[in-house]
């Protein structure tokens, strides 16, 4: 009876590891140094962006962000999960194609941003002026600080 009860803490004690090491943050895309890359998970400065920290509940900011993205006409979203969102931004003349990845954090009550040029060196400031636009419509809405 002894063995069963040692067994029993044992499998329980095992298994609280398993999990507790099992939660990871995830993690975006590594950014390369060129400016046309910023991520909201680098320790460049130069690349890196401030992320969306959530004043609402992390569902509904979560929601809103996708409205946005679908809102606009060279967005779209080819790849999303409960937790994360992989965008691609179409230029207008030269029909360049930018990635934007997202993911959120509930736990954090933030959404981390990466965005990046595919092509060219530099974006002419283009991927952070869409994410301050698409923050600054986030704000309004309320679902962001």
């Amino acid at each position: 009876m002894s063995f069963k009860i040692l067994f029993y803490i044992l499998f329980i004690a095992v298994s609280g590891t398993n999990q507790a090491q099992s939660h990871t943050k995830k993690l975006l895309p590594l950014c390369i140094e060129t400016p046309h890359c910023l991520s909201s998970q680098t320790e460049e400065n130069k690349n890196f962006v401030i992320p969306f920290k959530i004043k609402s509940t992390p569902n509904e900011a979560w929601k809103d962000l996708k409205n946005k993205l679908n809102h606009y006409s060279r967005i779209t979203i080819t790849h999303e999960t409960p937790t994360t969102i992989h965008a691609e931004a179409t230029s207008l003349v030269f029909k360049f194609v930018d990635n934007m990845d997202f993911i959120l954090d509930k736990e954090q009550n933030m959404i981390y941003i990466q965005t990046s040029s595919r092509s060219a060196h530099s974006d002419f400031g283009v991927n952070i002026k869409r994410i301050d636009i698409l923050r600054a419509e986030l704000q309004k809405d309320k679902v962001i600080n």
